[in-house]
Parts: structure tokens; C-alpha cells; sequence
């Protein structure tokens, strides 16, 4: 057989060889470090035996799914770990994940002190050397052994298999997991790994399941690797929206009033509320839209039309059920059926077409309460959501003009340097989640994707990531823990017309159906929220703070010039304060910093005897003396350009 390597050369061998005997056969180095292989594009185990003819790719650490396999037989050894130490806790899953790996127990929640232990016993299972070996057992053998080891899930894992499935298991000294692997050969593999955290998670992701206990990790090839990460953890903890938009006061959460249901702050509040000036005049102003308001609930009978009865009903909020004489209604997901029945209001010809309608919509989702953390996944939300009704032959420029919007947004917030593009697309193997055929869905999948390719726009595919009546441009990005989320989504869908009757008249008079795209251009508010807090550390731009200047007075004596000063900023429409109180002038500037004012202006004797304030900023420092009118000028120059300056090194000053 023929092995053609990553570097182009060929090799030949007369029998059948496993993946590690063909890196052994190109160079013992390799083999020591190879983590997993990849056989024509498949990421394959290190024990998986080659018998014809492919192209091959052996993995280290350095390769991503190399070091996911690193992580992945980490958690087996978390798994041994745990068992040694607690024996009455059940194993769960443990997969690998981006920053590194978890594993899910029955078992009372673990103690920081039970991680440590469990990381000295993690360290005595490792330096033991012990060899990972694959065996496959029958469906029947294998649920048999996993119910006399005593270990439900697994069981149930097993049965949820279909008859005809490979059924494998990996030991190692004298653990047994069930799993698909892939897995290194030998623990002494790994060489620097650190447990972060112990939280509740719910088997399988159902709350209405048992509540298990995870324990997250993650590992490095290198313990200096490991070290740069848990610093980077450090920082991240510091910018976490949910932890330091709550020290801000821009937000908070109520168990009364329930998960996923944030109260915004006054200054919270001021946030949205520009974001929310801004995006709509932008849209109709500068963009084409018109604007809607449409009911925040309605009859079951429309979410049947629109296939959301049918579809998504797991996740609406239904206020009633069915009975006699009663309606059941339900909150709206979404806005789409909402602004369909208003382009329908009208009768349309091809010449009013694209009709562009925008509306600031509060939506409802009924989320797991597993899923929802902070800002980013809430139950009730805030969207820039709009519906473009176009003929087909406008599709191409409609959604360009969709991506230019969206990257308009990003780069004016600042955030454009985040993100990755993302083409969200149905699963051909789970067709009842979706409307339409494998050709409606090849074609929305192509166009979509033809248009990113002409826009010179890089981005992934992702299957069963689709809206279920058509394929996205998702526009993704990270938080500060490296989990990713949707920002932006535009989608195409060429399958509602039909269901809602909906037309436009063509050159000809005939009535035709229009095609739609679904968009934001901002996204969700709350979500834009926790992105800008964790992107800036809360030192926002000018334009987007709360509270853009705050006039510190050095004493009593000039309180009365403060609020003239105070007055003079309101009147020009500038976000400011006063602090009137009887504290030394050192402790008020610490107080401004502290809360990542923009702006401090300092006033006393010689300020007011001159009509100037002293101004010290987030970007200069010490500014030095100004005429209150070149003040104000600047700052309005500022918040009008909404300029994202450069912050200066507090350290230097």
C-alpha cells in the first residue's frame, strides 16, 4: 500500500501498519510526540491500522486535534482520579473542549481542596506510565459490563447507540471508559495540566434530568504554556461581563423575579439607550429601512403558519393551553411573521421592492436554565431585527449591502478585530428539523456562500447551525473565556413567501413570490453589552459612557462653580455629574478612575477666577488647563465621530 505524507513523499509498505508504527517507521521523535493521526482528512487514532492506500498526517500537540486528544485523555485521567479517591461517585461524559476539558460525576460538589487532592492523584496516575489500550466490545457485552461496573450512564449511552455501532472502550491501569476516542498512548504524555473549577450541570443538558457535578480542567504540552493561560484566565476574570458590568452598577439579576431576566441600571440603561438611538437612526436615516412596532405576542395559529409551532415551540413561552373558548397565545421568538402581515398590509409592485423593515424587538425564548449566563443568554433580549422583502435578482446586492451594514457596526464599536464569519448550514442527516428539500437547501446554502466568496469575506461551515427555513451568515465571536456566541446574523430564507401568501406584482402583472432576508445589524443589545464591557475592561468610548465627565470641585468653596460648569456640560448634551462631596480632592480623582471615567475636570480657585477647569482624562492624564467652551467643543467633536482613543499608561504618568 501507498502512504502519501503531508510533505508530498510517498511510502510504501507490504502489510498493514497502524498509524504509530508509520510515524515510528518515519522517525522515533514523531512517534514519541504523535498525538493522533488524520487518514484522507479524518482525524484517526494512533492505534488505527492503515490497509490500502491514503493520504496520512500524523499529529502532535502543536496540530488543534492533536491537543484536543491531549485534553481528552486528561479528563480520563481526572476520571481514574476521582474514582481512586471518591469510589461511590458515577462517571458521566468527558469530553475535550476549546480551553481544555471537563468530566461530568454523580457526586456531591467538589471543594477546591478535593481538586487538589484530585490533582496529586491525577500526578501519581501519570508518573506511573500507564498504556492506553482500545478494545470494542458487542452492543450486548458492553452495556452488561458498564451495568455490573454500576455506571448508568454509560449504560444509557450505549443503548442510545444504534444496533450496528462500534462500541469502544479505552483502558488504563485500572480504569475503563467507554469511549470513541481518539487517546494518547501513555499518560507520561502529559506533561502540564491545572483543574479551574467545580459547577452543576445537567445530565445530557435537560433540566429535567439529574443534576450531575463537573469539574473543568485544562491542559498544555508545556508547563510555561499552562502558566500563560491561567494568567490569561486572571485577566479574563477581570473583564467578565457578568462580574464586572455588575461592579460597574450597570446591571443586576433578581432570583424573584428569575434567571435570564437582567434589570438594567440607570447607567446600563443610558447604554442601550445610545446603542439603541444610534442603530436606528443609522438604519433609517442612512440605510433605507422604515420602522415597525408589532405585538410582543400572539395566537398560536400564526406561529403554526410560520413553523415555529412545529419547530420551535420548545423554546416560546405559551401562556396558556388549549381549552374551550380560549385562545392560546404564546410570547414571540421572533419578529418575522409580525412585520410580514405589515408588508402585507399594502399591495406591492416590483418597483417598490427591496422593502427594508427594521424594528427594535423584544423577544422571548424559554432557555435552559443550564444555558443562560449573564448578558449573553438571556430569556427575554433585545434585537436590531429587520426583514428585507426583495425580488431574487436584488439577493445578492441586498445581502452584500447586509455584511457591509454589519461590519459598518463592528468597526464603529470597535469590535470588527473580534469576530469570524460562519456559514450556518441545515443537517441532511436530521431533515425533519428542517423545511424544504436537500435541493432548496444546496441552493440558499450556495448562494449564501458565492456571496462571501465575492466579498473576498474568509469564513467556516458549520452543519445543523441554520435557521430552519434557510441557511445564515453568522458572524461569531469569543468571550473572555474563549466560549463562542452569534453577534450578527443575516439569513435567507426563500420558503416563508409561500406559507404566508405573501406577493409582489411583477413586470408582467403576474403575482410572484418574493425572496426574504432575515438580519441584524448590532444584534442583540444585552449580548452587544457583554461584548463591549469585556472587550474595553469597561473603559468604554466616550459616546458609549454612562457618565462621559464627572466635575470634581477641590473643596465646598467652589461647589457653586461646579454646577455652573455642571449646567454648561448638560446643556450640550454631555453625560456628566458632580461630586459635591466633603472628600479630599485626591480620594474624589481615585473614585473617577476607579469607576473608568472618561473625563475628570478639577475646579477651584484659579479655574473659577478664570472660567477654565483642569482637565485630566483616561487618554492623557494631566491635560493641563482649558477654556470650558474648547471643553465642550472637543468632547462633542468626540462623541459625534465616536472615536475610540488610545488609553495611556497609568503607570507612566
Amino acid at each position: 500500500m501507498k502512504i502519501t505524507l503531508k510533505d508530498g513523499s510517498v511510502r510504501e509498505y507490504a502489510a498493514p501498519m497502524t498509524v504509530y508504527e508509520i510515524a515510528a517507521d518515519i522517525s522515533e521523535g514523531l512517534a514519541r510526540n504523535a498525538t493522533t493521526g488524520k487518514i484522507d482528512g479524518k482525524v484517526v487514532d494512533l492505534r488505527t491500522t492503515v490497509d490500502s492506500d491514503c493520504c496520512l498526517e500524523i499529529l502532535t500537540v502543536k496540530d488543534p486535534e492533536g491537543l484536543a486528544t491531549l485534553r481528552h485523555t486528561t479528563s480520563h485521567v481526572m476520571a481514574e482520579a476521582v474514582l481512586n479517591l471518591f469510589p461511590d461517585a458515577k462517571v458521566a461524559i468527558g469530553p475535550s473542549i476549546d480551553t481544555g476539558f471537563y468530566y461530568d460525576f454523580e457526586h456531591a460538589p467538589f471543594t477546591r481542596e478535593d481538586l487538589d487532592k484530585i490533582e496529586a492523584e491525577m500526578k501519581r496516575i501519570i508518573k506511573k506510565g500507564c498504556k492506553l489500550e482500545k478494545f470494542i466490545l458487542p452492543r450486548n457485552e458492553a452495556i452488561d459490563r458498564m451495568t455490573s461496573e454500576e455506571e448508568p450512564y454509560k449504560v444509557e449511552l450505549i443503548q442510545d447507540l444504534p444496533e450496528d455501532a462500534i462500541i469502544s472502550f479505552y483502558s488504563q491501569g485500572g480504569f475503563t471508559d467507554l469511549c470513541a476516542g481518539p487517546h494518547l498512548m501513555n499518560t507520561k504524555q502529559i506533561k502540564a495540566f491545572k483543574l479551574l473549577s467545580s459547577s452543576g450541570a445537567y445530565w445530557r443538558g435537560d433540566e429535567h434530568r439529574q443534576m450531575l457535578t463537573r469539574i473543568y480542567g485544562t491542559a498544555f504540552p508545556t508547563k510555561e504554556e499552562l502558566e500563560e493561560h491561567l494568567k490569561a484566565l486572571e485577566e479574563a476574570k477581570k473583564r467578565d461581563h457578568n462580574k464586572l458590568g455588575r461592579e460597574m452598577g450597570l446591571f443586576t439579576t433578581v432570583d424573584v423575579i428569575g434567571q435570564g431576566l437582567p434589570l438594567f441600571t440607570p447607567k446600563g440603561t443610558k447604554m442601550i439607550q445610545k446603542l439603541q438611538r444610534w442603530i436606528e437612526d443609522l438604519e433609517d436615516n442612512e440605510w433605507g429601512y422604515v420602522r415597525t412596532r408589532t405585538p410582543l405576542m400572539a395566537k398560536s395559529d400564526l406561529y403554526k403558519i410560520s413553523g415555529h409551532w412545529d419547530h420551535y415551540m420548545d423554546g416560546m413561552f405559551i401562556l396558556n393551553q388549549e381549552s374551550e373558548g380560549k385562545e392560546v397565545m404564546a410570547l414571540r421568538p421572533m419578529t418575522c411573521p409580525f412585520q410580514y402581515y405589515v408588508y402585507m398590509n399594502d399591495q406591492h409592485s416590483y418597483r417598490d421592492l427591496p422593502y427594508r423593515m427594521s424594528e427594535t424587538s423584544t423577544l422571548f425564548r424559554n432557555e435552559d436554565s443550564g444555558e443562560m449566563h449573564g448578558l449573553t443568554r438571556v430569556r427575554q433580549f433585545t434585537i436590531t431585527e429587520a426583514h428585507i422583502i426583495m425580488r431574487p435578482d436584488q439577493a445578492e446586492q441586498e445581502l452584500t449591502a447586509c455584511v457591509e451594514l454589519a461590519n459598518y457596526v463592528m468597526k464603529t464599536l470597535g469590535l470588527d478585530g473580534d469576530v469570524k464569519y460562519r456559514l450556518s448550514k441545515w443537517d441532511p442527516n436530521n431533515k425533519e428539523k428542517y423545511l424544504g428539500d436537500e435541493e432548496y437547501w444546496n441552493s440558499t446554502q450556495d448562494y449564501l456562500r458565492n456571496v462571501m466568496i465575492k466579498n473576498g469575506i474568509k469564513f467556516d461551515e458549520a452543519d445543523d447551525e441554520a435557521a430552519f427555513y434557510g441557511p445564515k451568515i453568522d458572524i461569531q465571536a469569543k468571550n473572555v473565556y474563549g466560549k463562542e456566541d452569534t453577534m450578527v446574523t443575516i439569513q435567507l430564507d426563500c420558503a416563508s413567501a409561500e406559507k404566508f401568501g405573501m406577493y409582489y406584482i411583477d413586470e408582467t402583472g403576474a403575482k410572484t413570490r418574493p425572496w426574504i432576508i432575515h438580519r441584524t445589524s448590532m444584534g442583540c443589545y444585552e449580548r452587544t453589552l457583554a461584548w463591549l464591557i469585556e472587550h474595553y475592561a469597561g473603559k468604554f468610548p466616550t459616546w458609549l459612557c454612562p457618565e462621559q465627565v464627572r466635575v470634581l470641585p477641590i473643596s465646598e468653596k467652589y461647589s457653586d462653580y461646579a454646577n455652573q460648569v455642571l449646567a454648561r456640560l448638560r446643556k450640550a448634551g454631555i453625560d456628566a455629574t458632580v461630586d459635591n462631596r466633603s472628600e479630599k480632592i485626591g480620594y474624589k480623582i481615585r473614585e473617577a478612575r476607579k469607576a473608568r471615567l472618561p473625563y475628570m475636570l478639577v475646579v477651584g480657585a484659579k479655574e473659577e477666577e478664570e472660567k477654565v477647569v483642569s482637565v485630566r482624562s483616561r487618554f492623557l492624564g494631566d491635560e493641563g488647563q482649558k477654556d470650558l467652551d474648547v471643553f465642550i467643543s472637543d468632547i462633542l467633536e468626540e462623541i459625534r465621530t465616536k472615536a475610540i482613543r488610545e488609553e495611556y499608561k497609568e503607570e507612566s504618568k
